[in-house]
């Protein structure tokens, strides 16, 4: 195999001209920054979770690029196009990565909430009346779709126009796109919901595949991409993170965030993102271990 790229926390290696291989390592990232500290046994984690719900979802009738796991952490999948320059994407190019997140909400959380308590999205905009001040941990009245860029260093949202363009999705395919979010999602949240869990929000990525039919991609319905709590504690009024919020509130309450919130604001450099603890790290491990068993029902070991 030959090394390709490292993301965030995965490594890509090509088998063949048809063929990946991810490799999920124990590197975490949060606010588009990896952190120098090693969670164990999440990369076997995100992978076996991943491969569970892309095998319920290709039930569905949904298209993915996964194939099958080689090992724990080593997951094997389609091959397509990484094209970063926006203008080399055309109505027409088939078998490449769709340079967008697409961000499925139902409940007021993370930066959602932080975006409505500044008054960059209006309640009534995303379904609620008029004046209702919306508080953390509460439904929305339908669920919120919305799209972020994918392959520049920090993601940004974008209106629906701007991700036509970029993308070079016809409407009817970008319509397409967000109904299989929501077709993916109808299951999953029914599933983790009998399992205990609500599903709060999560990502997912596409691409088109070689006669440019849609194809989730990546990984999703994982600690790291989607945001879960747990039923029983909501229901007795209380968000408990069983995801990689955890590590994020983490970061929040030390006052990293704000500080890398402020540095991007003002155009200043960034600063470097300190080491977690090690009861923090061990706790963040056991999250994932723990998740993964009630995601899929099965004994990490």
């Amino acid at each position: 195999m030959r090394f390709l790229r490292k993301g965030k926390v995965k490594e890509v290696y090509e088998v063949s001209e048809d063929e990946l291989e991810f490799v999920f390592t124990d590197q975490i990232s949060v606010f588009d920054k990896v952190i120098p500290t090693l969670i164990p046994h999440k990369g076997e984690t995100l992978c076996r979770t991943s491969a569970h719900w892309f095998k319920l979802v290709q039930g569905l009738g949904v298209r993915t690029h996964f194939l099958r796991v080689i090992d724990g952490n080593r997951m094997r999948v389609r091959r397509v196009q990484v094209i970063p320059e926006y203008d080399r994407i055309t109505s027409s190019t088939h078998n490449f990565l769709i340079p967008l997140e697409v961000i499925a909400r139902y409940y007021v959380a993370g930066s959602f909430y932080d975006r409505i308590q500044t008054g960059k999205i209006r309640p009534e905009s995303v379904g609620f009346p008029r004046g209702h001040a919306p508080k953390y941990g509460e439904p929305l009245p339908h669920p919120f779709v919305e799209v972020t860029t994918k392959l520049e260093k920090v993601d940004r949202e974008l209106t629906e126009d701007e991700a036509l363009g970029i993308s070079k999705l016809s409407r009817a395919e970008f319509d397409a796109l967000v109904g299989t979010v929501l077709k993916i999602d109808g299951r999953l949240n029914a599933e983790v919901w009998k399992r205990g869990l609500i599903h709060v929000d999560g990502k997912k990525e596409f691409a088109m595949d070689e006669k440019r039919r849609l194809m989730l991609v990546d990984t999703f319905g994982t600690a790291d991409e989607d945001r879960f709590w747990d039923l029983e504690a909501y229901q007795q009024g209380k968000q408990v993170e069983l995801s990689k919020e955890f590590v994020r509130q983490y970061y929040r309450k030390t006052g990293y965030h704000q500080a890398l919130m402020d540095a991007r604001g003002a155009g200043r450099p960034e600063p470097d993102i300190p080491p977690l603890p090690a009861d923090v790290a061990k706790q963040a491990s056991d999250l994932y271990v723990g998740l993964f068993e009630r995601l899929t029902g099965e004994k990490f070991r």
